[in-house]
């Protein structure tokens, strides 16, 4: 069995959008060059690739409230990052977007 790296993301305190990614930059450990956009995270999940990994989202609701697009733009680059390099390591990347007891897997 792999042991996969957990990271978790936890957006329930969120106020401000540059706050979203600051919590992003931070919980999934990026780099201090971190740009605060999606090219960067984007960018910075990709020298992620071939480890096995386990991302956690607490909060999606709450940026999908304060932030609009956000969410949407934030969910797509991680359905690219675990199907990256035609699904190479796909199985090696779990998403998952928590809310109280209810877990759901991003394929």
């Amino acid at each position: 069995m792999k042991a996969f790296k957990k990271y978790i993301i936890d957006f329930t305190e969120v106020n401000y959008y540059l706050e979203m990614h600051a919590i992003i930059w931070h919980s999934l450990e990026f780099p201090d060059y971190y740009g605060c956009n999606w090219s960067a995270f984007w960018d910075c999940l990709k020298d992620m690739y071939g480890e096995p990994i386990h991302i956690e989202i607490i909060g999606l609701e709450v940026i999908e409230r304060k932030f609009g697009d956000a969410a949407k733009t934030m969910i797509e680059i991680l359905k690219d990052f675990k199907h990256f390099g035609n699904d190479r390591f796909s199985d090696d990347i779990k998403i998952e977007l928590v809310s109280g007891d209810v877990r759901i897997s991003i394929e």
